[in-house]
C-alpha cells in the first residue's frame, strides 16, 4: 500500500509535459546524409550545394515539433551524397536498424538519405529488415539552407510515419512531398522537382497529411520479417553490374565484366551484339537477369528468355534488380532458384 501511495505521489509530482514525452515512442533517426543534410552558399542557392553537411543534432534541434509526435535520438552512419553510398554503408545501416528495432522500447526508425540512389538503399532494407516496426526513408530535394527547403516537413512526416501505429507491418516506406510509398516500387522520377518520387503503375501506399496519416493499401510482395536474406554475418556482398541496352550497342561492356570477374550482370534492355557475350559470361558462371530500361512493366519470363539461359526481374527496374539480385547470391547461383526469388520480392 505504502508503495502505491509512493508511486502516486510520484506520478502527481511530474511534470505533465515530461509524462506525455515519456508516453510517446521512441523513433531513431539514422543519417547518410544527401540534401536533406547539405548547405549552400546562400538561400537561393538551391543547385549544386556543397557548402557543407548538417550533422544529425542540428536536424533535430531544427525542429523542436518533433518533440509532439515521438522522442527522437540518432546515430549517425554517413554524411555523404547518396553515388557514395557504398556496400559497407549498406550492411552497417541495415545492422543497426536490426539491432534499434529488436528493443522492447524501439517504436520505429527514419533514415535520412540522398535522393539519387534512395530507392536502393530502400529497397535493399525492404529485403533485409527483421522487424515489422516501421521503418521510412527519407530526403529532399533542396538543401537544408534553401529558401524553398522540403527537408524539414518530409522530416517531421517521416517520424509522424514512423511512430504511427498504422505503420507497423508495412515494410520499408519512402516518404518525400508528403506522399509515402513503398520501398519495393518506389523510383526517382524527375531530376529536380519536390513531387520526383512516384509508384509507377501501383501508386503510394498512402500520404502524410496534416489531421493524420493516411494508408490506403498495403505491399504485398515479400519483406521484412518474411524475408529470407540475413545479413548479420556478411561483410561484403557479391558484385553485380548493369549494362545498358540501345540501338547498335558494344558488347564491350558485357565482356569487360565478364573479364572482371563480376557474379552477375543486370541487362538493361539487350541488343543484337550481346548474344555471343551472354552466352560466354553464361558458360563461366555469370548470373544473368533481363531488365528493361522503360521504367515500369514486367518483364515477361517467357520460353524464349528462359532458354536463353537468363532471368526476369518482373517489374524491378535495373538498378533495384542489382539490389536483389546481389543477396540473392548470397543464398545460391542456381537460375532457376533465383527467378523464384524474383518472383517473390
Amino acid at each position: 500500500m505504502r508503495s502505491l501511495r509512493f508511486l502516486l505521489c510520484l506520478l502527481c509530482a511530474a511534470p505533465l509535459g515530461a509524462l506525455a514525452s515519456a508516453a510517446l515512442p521512441k523513433v531513431r533517426l539514422f543519417t547518410t546524409g544527401g540534401t536533406i543534410q547539405s548547405k549552400g552558399a546562400h538561400r537561393e542557392k538551391i543547385a549544386e550545394y556543397n557548402d557543407g553537411r548538417v550533422t544529425p543534432k542540428e536536424l533535430i534541434d531544427d525542429l523542436p515539433e518533433l518533440k509532439d509526435f515521438a522522442q527522437v535520438d540518432f546515430e549517425e552512419i554517413a554524411n555523404v551524397g547518396s553515388p557514395g553510398i557504398t556496400t559497407e554503408h549498406l550492411l552497417k545501416l541495415a545492422k543497426g536498424l536490426n539491432a534499434w528495432l529488436a528493443l522492447p522500447e524501439s517504436g520505429g526508425a527514419v533514415v535520412t538519405h540522398g535522393t539519387g540512389t534512395l530507392e536502393e538503399t530502400a529497397y535493399f532494407l525492404q529485403l533485409t529488415i527483421k522487424s515489422d516496426k516501421p521503418v521510412v526513408v527519407v530526403g529532399a530535394m533542396r538543401p537544408w539552407t534553401g529558401i524553398s527547403r522540403d527537408g524539414p516537413l518530409n522530416l517531421i512526416n517521416a517520424v509522424r510515419t514512423a511512430a504511427a501505429p498504422e505503420a507497423v507491418g508495412k515494410g520499408v516506406m519512402v516518404l518525400l512531398n508528403d506522399t509515402i510509398h513503398s520501398a519495393r516500387f518506389v523510383t526517382k522520377n524527375n531530376t529536380y522537382r519536390v513531387e520526383t518520387f512516384v509508384s509507377r503503375e501501383v501508386g503510394p501506399l498512402g500520404y502524410a497529411d496534416s489531421d493524420r496519416i493516411a494508408f490506403y493499401r498495403s505491399p504485398l510482395t515479400r519483406h521484412t520479417t518474411r524475408s529470407e536474406f540475413d545479413v548479420s554475418k556478411l561483410e561484403t556482398l557479391p558484385a553485380v553490374d548493369i549494362v545498358y541496352g540501345y540501338q547498335e550497342a558494344s558488347a564491350a561492356p558485357l565482356e569487360a565484366l565478364v573479364a572482371a570477374g563480376v557474379k552477375g550482370i543486370i541487362l538493361a534492355d539487350s541488343a543484337p551484339s550481346f548474344g555471343r557475350a551472354t552466352s560466354l559470361a553464361l558458360s563461366k558462371g555469370v548470373v544473368l537477369v533481363q531488365s528493361d530500361r522503360k521504367g515500369s512493366g514486367r518483364v515477361l519470363n517467357s520460353e524464349r528468355v528462359a532458354g536463353r539461359g537468363l532471368i526476369t526481374a518482373d517489374n524491378l527496374n535495373a538498378q533495384k534488380a542489382r539490389v536483389l539480385l546481389r543477396l540473392a547470391l548470397t543464398k545460391t547461383t542456381d537460375a532457376k532458384e533465383i527467378q523464384r526469388i524474383f518472383n517473390e520480392y
